[in-house]
């Protein structure tokens, strides 16, 4: 695989970074490429909170993985700040080059670097393949997540 750059997305990183969003069995349902204003709104507000990080891979210009990174301020744990890891994707034409696990480092890195003493994320259970991913890279599956969709 080419070398990539790790970085912080820029705005206009957002029209590739919806793009691999949308395009899994998931995010195909749920995203829409015909007006990126939401998407343009979401990354303002993203890129303003210092506790969120919306990173991309970068190779030659183009965006073949991006991922979000929460920083969560806590009382449990004595005090302890915890990293979420959300809406992981990998372009189809570099899986399984090994970026994902460079992407899962990177972010693994970056929250210890700010002093977090737990990383964790939540995968649909539909995907069996990224659960195998994440168990082959150290994390377990130690609870149930719950959603209520407003």
């Amino acid at each position: 695989m080419t070398a990539v750059e790790i970085r912080r997305a820029t705005l206009a990183d957002v029209p590739a970074v919806v793009a691999l969003i949308a395009d899994d069995q998931l995010g195909s349902t749920r995203e829409s490429l015909d007006d990126l204003t939401p998407y343009a709104e979401a990354f303002a507000a993203l890129d303003a909170d210092p506790n969120q990080l919306l990173v991309v891979a970068d190779r030659n210009g183009e965006v073949v993985g991006t991922f979000q990174l929460t920083f969560i301020p806590g009382l449990s744990r004595r005090g302890s700040t915890r990293a979420q890891i959300e809406a992981v994707r990998v372009a189809p034409s570099t899986r399984g080059t090994g970026l994902g696990t460079t992407l899962m480092q990177w972010a693994v890195d970056e929250s210890r670097r700010r002093g977090c003493t737990l990383v964790q994320l939540t995968s649909d259970k539909t995907r069996t393949d990224a659960h195998r991913f994440y168990t082959n890279l150290g994390f377990t599956m130690s609870h149930e997540g719950f959603k209520l969709a407003l």
